[in-house]
């Protein structure tokens, strides 16, 4: 074959070779290398060697001085010591320098040549970068190399993120959403309101409809102060304000409901339930068979889902002076040995789990102020501090190990709501809680502290709305937020954000299609004559353009009513029977209005005195003789019979 230069290979193919040059080995070089090195690691132990002798000879050297110096004046400890020291610093000093003079010094040539070779084995992989030949790669394609100061800066940078950049809404009604629940997993959240109703939201199954896919009353009248899921979130926990609470599937179906207790025991731990409105109810956190809920009659129960017809135990908070107090909110601590509850007085009370829940483990007397309902209390993650948010417009942070004085304070924290909430973050460092509009203001804020400076990290503002519930997701690293419009605000960080919002975010809308399916099943005859054929609808689609063009069947429907009503139409209760037949009276009336009312009488007169079937035949046989009324016809005749006589024979008579 004949060779090919580079050069034309380059102008008719555009490339000069077909991959990387063959490495060459030199096996001389590598022999003289491997020599040079094992002889300057022998050197390296040969000298470490002497050293040691030497050090060794003049530590011997400086004991017999020591040693000496003592027999010749052994009442004199100071000189002996300062003597000792001061010598063998002399030696010291002494021996480092014929260690150096001993160390054998290194030829110009030899440094010449390790640098060379480093120089020659830095070249050689320059060379082997520089000579690839061929097409280049694609940029794509080529590797890249990390930057590790870049990725530190970004996981620092990660770290000081907070999940409020974005903000997805979901729409659960016009009034304030009180209560905020996610489940274990982040698929699922619960919402309820004081419009009574209960959503469920699929983070999953939902698009940019953004449409809760059940939604129910649990209890009419009454608006919804909690709800939470269980542990493992099969079941959800709804605390209305009435007497009792209820326990839903993850579907939205009814499971059981408690039971209510006797208004007219005396003693609250005879009864089978509350017997006055509830305030709160939590799940336990390892247990999903147990939870409790705290109500206005100055109990809080612990129930089993195998038992909802009566409560497990009773606990009955107390206040300083011994009487009664009612619970305004319940909690579990993390790992559900403390019951904890705080109450109307500004107490805050504790009992052990596991022992008899008579007396306190730990009472805080004034946590907050007396007459103040303490909205939240919740635990941090290491069990270590727990938070409060009262009714006093203060939000506090306490220590379990001594809870005398609280850690932290933090005022004019406006709290308009009974069930405004405080949350810790995933990574425990912060405390998170909302501010309701006051007077004049516009803008509510979601605050985020520092749990060990308690400074203020971030202030988010919503405006026109309350910020009631506040719920940070350890797994979702979400923050949702409860408003006073009636909305739900999810607020995330896509960079460190997951599933959750980012699901529903990353959605299209649906498009409505057209349906098209086949109306009835048709026999399909082509060669029938046409008065035997039947139209074909290939889909509903063209039945509904038709029915649009027909009069009857496109008939605009009723506009609405006002409020005085028009037409017989009443504008309120219109499935009632007053409202029925109120309705067909004015039907009737506008009938009737064109008519003379005396006339539309005296039309059945006639017809009453040729034919008496239904008055005179009834009264034929009991009345006596109308003798009077005879006599009175007689005359009545009379009168008008000299009325019709002409004026002529009165004159002659």
């Amino acid at each position: 074959m004949t060779d090919i230069s580079t050069e034309g290979m380059s102008a008719t193919m555009g490339f000069s070779g077909f991959g990387k040059k063959a490495r060459q080995f030199d096996l001389d070089e590598l022999v003289e290398e491997t020599r040079k090195s094992a002889i300057d690691k022998n050197k390296k132990n040969i000298v470490s060697g002497k050293e040691n002798i030497i050090l060794a000879e003049s530590s011997h050297d400086a004991i017999c001085v020591c040693h000496r110096t003592c027999h010749e004046r052994p009442d004199d400890a100071k000189y002996v010591s300062s003597c000792s020291r001061e010598k063998l610093q002399l030696l010291a000093e002494e021996d480092q320098k014929k260690a150096k003079s001993l160390l054998p010094k290194e030829p110009a040539s030899s440094c010449l040549t390790d640098s060379n070779t480093k120089k020659n084995d830095n070249e050689d992989d320059e060379e082997e970068e520089e000579e690839f030949i061929g097409p280049p790669l694609p940029s794509n394609l080529l590797p890249s190399k990390p930057d590790v100061e870049e990725n530190e800066d970004d996981s620092d940078d990660e770290k000081q993120l907070f999940p409020i950049t974005q903000q997805l809404v979901l729409e659960h009604s016009t009034r304030t959403v009180s209560a905020l629940a996610v489940d274990p997993t982040g698929t699922r959240l619960v919402s309820g309101g004081v419009d009574y109703e209960v959503r469920y939201w699929d983070f999953q199954g939902m698009d940019q409809s953004r449409e809760a896919f059940r939604s129910f009353c649990p209890a009419d009248g009454y608006p919804v102060n909690a709800v939470d899921y269980s542990c493992t979130g099969d079941k959800v926990l709804v605390v209305p304000g009435s007497q009792q609470a209820k326990v839903y599937d993850r579907d939205g179906i009814e499971l059981f409901e408690c039971a209510r207790g006797d208004m007219y025991l005396h003693d609250m731990a005879k009864t089978k339930g509350h017997i006055a409105g509830l305030t709160c109810g939590v799940w336990h956190p390892r247990d999903k068979e147990e939870f409790m809920t705290s109500g206005r009659d100055g109990t809080c129960r612990l129930w089993h889902t195998s038992r909802p017809e009566n409560q497990k135990n009773v606990i009955k908070p107390r206040a300083s002076n011994g009487l009664k107090t009612n619970p305004t909110t319940c909690a579990y601590n993390r790992d559900g040995l403390l019951v904890t509850c705080a109450c109307d007085d500004g107490s805050v009370q504790m009992w052990d789990h596991r022992k008899s829940f008579v007396n306190v483990a730990i009472s805080v007397k004034q946590a907050h102020v007396k007459g103040t309902e303490t909205s939240s209390l919740t635990f941090a993650y290491d069990n270590k501090a727990f938070a409060t948010r009262g009714g006093d417009d203060t939000l506090k942070l306490w220590d379990l190990r001594n809870t005398k004085k609280a850690v932290h304070v933090a005022e004019e924290l406006f709290n308009k709501f009974p069930m405004s909430s405080c949350v810790f973050s995933p990574n425990d460092q912060m405390v998170a809680t909302g501010i309701s509009l006051n007077r004049g203001e516009t803008v509510g804020k979601l605050m985020i502290f520092s749990r060990t400076t308690w400074e203020v990290l971030k202030e988010v503002e919503i405006n026109g709305s309350h910020v009631v519930k506040v719920i940070w997701h350890p797994r979702l690293n979400q923050i949702m937020l409860g408003c006073g419009d009636g909305k739900a605000r999810l607020l995330y960080e896509p960079r460190v954000s997951h599933n959750g919002a980012l699901l529903v975010a990353s959605k299209h809308k649906k498009r409505s299609k057209q349906a098209e399916v086949v109306v009835s099943q048709q026999v399909i005859t082509p060669h029938a004559l046409p008065m035997f054929r039947e139209e074909r609808h290939k889909s509903t689609r063209k039945v509904e353009e038709r029915d649009r063009k027909d009069p009857v069947k496109s008939r605009q429907p009723e506009l609405p009513v006002g409020k005085a009503g028009s037409g017989g139409r009443v504008s309120a209760g219109g499935s009632t029977l007053s409202s029925y037949i109120i309705r067909n009276m004015g039907m009737r009336n506008k009938v009737h209005e064109e008519e003379d009312p005396r006339q539309a009488l005296l039309k059945y007169a006639k017809d009453a005195e040729e034919n008496p079937y239904w008055v005179t035949p009834a009264y034929k046989k009991n009345q006596p003789n109308t003798i009077f009324q005879e006599q009175s016809d007689t005359k009545h005749k009379e009168s008008e019979e000299d009325t019709k006589e002409p004026p002529s024979k009165k004159a002659k008579s």
